[in-house]
């Protein structure tokens, strides 16, 4: 590993390119592949490119690119120049660009032609019409490229002010933006290499959008420990197919993706699909009890290692490879790194007792540095600097944080506080459950009424309400638990970091009563 104290993102791929210069960087499908060296490199012409353009220190970019070798080596240009980055998620469509773009003051946004289906240069040339200042620049798989020369030199030091913006998806307000520095990013990344004890050599798949505030963590991570990473842009059956082919030891990253690894290997009985697979690292949802085994038991390695963080303090909890069984398949992990601290605090202002819910506040030397909007700032953090997550769960004996819901996700019927957590974690054990959301819909006798929204693994076989309120009461679920509702679905909506879009469910299936038993 290399020591990161007193590194910014660039020192880390100088020292990367010197330490294993001809090892394997990254690979991609189509066979695209970088040394360290080549990384660094292919960074540096960028970053003359880039440059020449005009960008500069502190000068604000917006990119919106697939999961691609360019965007690695597009973060790492922007970095060698102190740029302030705003990574996009591709699924953001103008109204949302529009707002962030404006928020952040972007000189330049960089698109790709076109990607699933939508035209991204389109809308960035609207974007850019309305306004003076903003350059659009369309990239594929290059970037404009310079002299290394011309670049100025390395700071000796790393500047602590934000060089990147990332924005949480927004439901009905606007999306909110939150500043990182390289050190908060890179304090993470060493926790995350720390947990899955990466190796060189090692391969990693990056299967999710890089975009996402775990993209450069994961970059960051292979330029720590010298691990390869596996970049896919599109996730399906053909990624799988790659991954395997490459001898993928770390393979996330999420309850989503793992659900497609299981079925593949479903396929194939007797030989497991990832031969040299050491991880299963997770984040961005929580995951039923069950999968942790269902993924060790028929694929192998150590099964899920699973993290909990948000775009405000990334992998703030993570499991380690030495962690048992009950704590990878119950919990979330200990702080990460361990000076990050979790307190869990009741409704009524008091510190909770292991084992007792409250919400989860954090801080750590990944914590954000503030939002965009600093009007937000007040409400986000408490007396002591810790971070308000929104997010319910507890402590155990052993310091394992395990996650048991949103505050504004928690159903409330008959003035009674139920966990949809709970009753998903049992759903989901069902044989004919392929995925469930629970969630809470108003009721006028009750306040609200729990709803079970379910995936079926096959759709000419679907769970039965009767079944499924048989099958709960066998479990020794409480009566009033049991949901009264029963929404069969073709895929149970999630965002492209796996978490399930509740709102959008609860929006629309927030009408008429259905399949009801008045005697709960």
């Amino acid at each position: 590993m290399i020591d990161t104290k007193g590194r910014g993102l660039w020192n880390l791929v100088e020292a990367r390119a010197r330490a294993t210069p001809d090892a394997l960087c990254c690979l991609d499908e189509s066979g695209r592949s970088l040394s360290f060296a080549g990384f660094r490199d292919a960074a540096s012409r960028a970053a003359a490119g880039l440059r020449d353009l005009g960008v500069g220190d502190g000068y604000p970019v917006t990119w919106i690119l697939p999961t691609r070798i360019v965007s690695l080596v597009l973060f790492a240009a922007l970095a060698r120049l102190s740029a302030l980055q705003n990574p996009i998620i591709p699924i953001y469509r103008k109204r949302e660009v529009d707002f962030i773009t404006r928020q952040t003051g972007a000189r330049m946004i960089i698109v790709p032609r076109t990607f699933r289906g939508f035209d991204y240069e389109a809308m960035a040339r609207e974007l850019a019409a309305e306004r003076s200042n903003l350059a659009v620049r369309i990239v594929e798989h290059e970037l404009p490229e310079g002299d290394p020369a011309s670049l100025p030199p390395v700071p000796r030091t790393p500047s602590e002010a934000p060089r990147w913006v990332f924005y949480t998806s927004g439901t009905t307000a606007d999306p909110k933006g939150v500043l990182h520095t390289d050190q908060t990013l890179m304090a993470t990344a060493a926790g995350y290499a720390r947990c899955l004890d990466l190796r060189p050599a090692e391969r990693m798949a990056l299967v999710f959008p890089v975009t996402h505030v775990g993209g450069p963590i994961c970059s960051m991570a292979s330029l720590m420990s010298g691990a390869a990473q596996l970049v896919v842009e599109k996730f399906g059956p053909e990624a799988i197919d790659f991954l395997a082919k490459c001898g993928v030891h770390h393979a996330g990253s999420g309850t989503a993706f793992f659900n497609v690894y299981l079925e593949a290997q479903r396929r194939s009985p007797g030989r497991s699909i990832f031969l040299e697979i050491r991880t299963f690292p997770g984040g961005g949802a929580p995951k039923p009890p069950t999968l942790h085994f269902e993924m060790k038991n028929e694929i192998g390695g150590q099964g899920i290692v699973s993290s909990y963080g948000l775009t405000e303090c990334p992998l703030v909890t993570m499991c380690g490879m030495g962690d048992p069984d009950d704590k990878l398949a119950e919990t979330e992990g200990r702080p990460n790194p361990p000076e990050a601290e979790i307190r869990v605090v009741k409704s009524d202002g008091a510190r909770a007792l292991p084992g007792e819910e409250g919400e989860l506040r954090v801080r750590g030397p990944q914590l954000f540095k503030g939002y965009v909007d600093a009007r937000l700032n007040a409400s986000a953090f408490d007396t002591d600097g810790f971070f308000r997550t929104g997010d319910l769960g507890y402590l155990d004996l052993d310091g394992y944080a395990v996650i048991t819901g949103r505050i504004k996700d928690v159903i409330i019927r008959k003035a009674e506080n139920i966990s949809a957590k709970e009753i998903e974690d049992l759903l989901y054990e069902h044989p004919k459950v392929a995925d469930v959301a629970v969630i809470g819909v108003p009721d006028a006798a009750s306040g609200e009424r729990v709803c079970a929204v379910v995936a079926c693994r096959r759709p000419d076989d679907p769970l039965a309400f009767e079944e499924m309120v048989a099958y709960l009461k066998a479990q020794s679920l409480m009566v009033q638990k049991v949901p009264e509702q029963l929404e069969i679905v073709d895929r149970v909506p999630r965002n492209p970091s796996g978490k399930i879009l509740k709102n959008r469910l609860r929006e629309r299936f927030s009408g008429e009563r259905k399949d009801e038993d008045d005697s709960r």
